[in-house]
Order: structure tokens, then sequence, then C-alpha cells
């Protein structure tokens, strides 16, 4: 394995350069939640034309977040070693295949096996929409950046689902997965002709697997970077238990019309979009720790109050929407906060320290988001893990890393600063 190489300094940007980077990294990025979100409002038509249940049904959308876990354990290491570019290509041109695949499953075996795989190919845009940030920028420029992705990443809940309600509508369920194909495509070009190199040779990881596995174990070793890398995951398992939830939750329960449903997915997505411009604004004033162990905190309170709604209907359909939209609007000032504090002393391994947080964001989800389905599928079950999971989030963050100690913030940001130039 060779020496790490010393990171570049960052060089300065324009406003109009910060933006071409947010939109097409964000486009990158956002490609699962696309994937996820376009096909959601499908979920109870695919469990009654392939006749099997929620459950079942709910498990296309785990497998998914599973097969995603993997795939950024792989493709991380990979783009360290050969770059940025040829990965992402690679991937996303699979993620058409797979998507075209899907159309056709005769059944829910097949359309949750694919569904796996479907996730492990498209998580070559996130992986390495996540390196190329710490190629090109760190600290709170970083922060900055991936709060700002959340903008387009957040318009994936705004409109896929109203997108895929109204294709499924006319052409059902299957013909989803064709715009998700299309939707490949456009992405692939993109990359083709915008998205530069950003991983110079002479950085480059020249590693086999054993390097890879020295790589990971150095990861694994370091409490405080898994303390940070797993927080995105409980994250995600908040939002996932959500998004399997909800279409039974709204539907079902509440009585909302599909085309509700897409309304109220979209005005939480509002939420998520909204916080995490903000967090884009107070990392310029504020460390980025400081604001991640307030928010997980204050999102733990909300918790609390979306339970209290859930099991004793306080507020009907509307107190519902509004806990939910108090939830996860917290969510936008996390991931950006602990992942760029996670990365800090990794410049020299970005791609395989960003696969390893993408893998545990997708994986904790992908195993904790089922638990909606199998306590009910209902109002108290979704409510229940999502609460679980930002206790647990909480929890993590103060015993396995110094943020809720006297001083123990400042400690942190000067362990995730870049080393002296």
């Amino acid at each position: 394995m060779t020496r790490p190489i010393p990171d570049p300094a960052p060089p300065t940007r324009s406003r109009a350069s910060n933006a071409r980077w947010v939109l097409m990294l964000g486009s990158l990025a956002a490609l699962p939640a696309i994937t996820t979100d376009m096909y959601l409002p499908s979920l109870p038509a695919v469990a009654s034309d392939l006749g099997t249940s929620t459950t079942a049904a709910q498990l296309t959308m785990s497998g998914m977040l599973l097969g995603g876990a993997v795939g950024q354990l792989v493709i991380g290491p990979f783009s360290d070693r050969y770059g940025r570019r040829l990965p992402v290509i690679v991937g996303i041109v699979l993620h058409v295949i797979t998507s075209l695949l899907c159309s056709v499953a005769p059944t829910i075996e097949a359309l949750v096996a694919l569904r796996v795989v479907q996730g492990f190919f498209n998580a070559a845009a996130a992986v390495v929409a996540i390196a190329v940030i710490r190629d090109r920028f760190v600290g709170s420029a970083a922060a900055r950046l991936l709060s700002q992705l959340m903008l387009v990443i957040g318009v994936a809940p705004l409109f896929a689902p109203t997108i895929g309600q109204v294709v499924a509508g006319q052409w059902q369920w299957r013909a989803v997965f064709y715009v998700l194909a299309l939707v490949g495509v456009v992405l692939a070009l993109v990359v083709w002709r915008w998205l530069p190199e950003t991983l110079p040779t002479e950085r480059r990881r020249i590693a086999g697997p054993k390097g890879v596995v020295v790589g990971y174990a150095q990861l694994v070793r370091d409490r405080h970077f898994i303390a940070l890398a797993v927080l995105p995951g409980l994250g995600m398992a908040v939002i996932m238990s959500y998004v399997v939830g909800s279409p039974f939750v709204l539907q079902e329960d509440y009585g909302l019309s599909p085309a509700q449903f897409a309304g109220v997915f979209a005005l939480n997505g509002v939420a998520l979009v909204a916080s995490a411009q903000l967090n884009a604004a107070l990392v310029r004033r504020v460390a980025p720790v400081r604001i991640l162990r307030v928010a997980l905190v204050v999102q733990l309170v909300f918790a609390a109050f979306l339970v209290v709604v859930l099991v004793t209907g306080l507020g009907g359909v509307v107190g519902v929407v509004v806990a939910l939209w108090l939830v996860l609007g917290m969510q936008g000032m996390i991931p950006a906060n602990a992942s760029v504090l996670a990365l800090g002393g990794y410049g020299h391994m970005a791609g395989t320290a960003a696969a390893l947080i993408g893998a545990l964001q997708a994986g904790v989800a992908g195993l904790v988001s089922p638990l909606v389905g199998a306590f009910g599928g209902h109002g108290a079950a979704m409510g229940g893990v999502m609460i679980a999971s930002i206790a647990v989030a909480v929890a993590v963050l103060a015993i396995a890393t110094p943020a809720y100690r006297k001083g123990g913030w400042h400690t942190m940001e000067n362990r995730a600063a870049p080393p002296p130039r």
C-alpha cells in the first residue's frame, strides 16, 4: 500500500462553480432516493398485483437499501484505486439495466432480488458523490456543500412520488421502472460530459483486496469514526421507517387518497430541504458538532410527540402530519455534520471512508425499517421504530464521543480538521 499523499489545498471557487457541483453531485446522490420515492406509492399495488403481503412488499424497499450497503463497501475502495468517473458510469449503466429487469419481474421474490441488485449498482452514484466532495472540499466548506446537496436531493420526495403515482396510475407500477431507467440514462450522460476526474493518479491507493481489508480495519478500529459514521444510518432508519410505513398509515388508517399522500410526502420533503439549508447557513458560524448534538436531542423530543399523536389519535391526520414534519425537519441537520466530522481525518482514503459511512447508512436503515412491518405496519409501529432509532443515535453520540462532555465539541472539531499544509 502506498503512503497517503497530502490533500491538495482546495482551490477558490465562484458561486457559479459551486452551484454546478451542487447540482451535479446532488443529482448523483439523489439517485437512490429517486429510485425509492418514485416507486413508493406503488407499494400497495405491488402487493395486490403479485399476490403478496404488506411486509413482503416492503422488502422491496429494504432489499434495495441492503444491496446499496454492500455496493458501497465494494465501490468505495474501487474508486480510491481507479478514480471516480469509471465506477459511477459503470454503476449507473447497470442501474439502467436492472431497472428494465425489475419492470418484468414475475414474482415478489424476483422483484426483491432485483431491487437488491439495483441498490448495489446505484450505490456507485451516492458513494462517488460524497468522495468527490471530500476530494475537493474540507471542513465547514464540505459541511455547507453537503447541506446544499439536500436541496437537490430533497427534490426527490417533493416530486418523485407524484411522478410515480401519475406513471403508475396511467400505465401501472411496472412503468415506474422504465422512468427510473430513463433517469439513469440522463445521469450517465451528465457524468460523461461534465464530471471531471477529481482523484489524480498520484493520490490513488494502489491496494489489492488485502489493502482494502486493511483500510476498512483501520476505520473500524477508530471508535469515534464508527460512532459518527453510524449516525447517518440511524437517521436514514428514521426516514425509511416513515417511508415504508406512511403509505399504509396515511392511506389506510387515515384515509388519504394517493394524491393527498403524495402531497403530504412532498410537504415533508420541504421540511428536510429547509432544515438542510438552515444547517448550511449555521455551519458558517457554529461548529458542526455543536449543531449535531443539539439537533439530535430536539429530534428526540419531537419523536416523542409523534408517538403520543399516533397512539392517542391527538389532532387526527393534521396532528400526524405536523409531528412528522417536525421530526423529519430536524433530519437535515444530522447526516451532513456527522459525515464531515467522520471524514475529516481520512482524506487519503475518502472513497473507502465514504463507502463505510454509506454502507452503514443503507445497512442500518435496511435492517431497521422492516421492523415497521414486523410490528404491524401501522402508526404505533412506525412511530416506535422512529423514536427508538433517534434514541440510539443520541446514546451513541453521548457514550462513544465526547460531544456532550465539557469541551468535548472542541476536541472533536480539532480531530476532524484537515492536517496542516
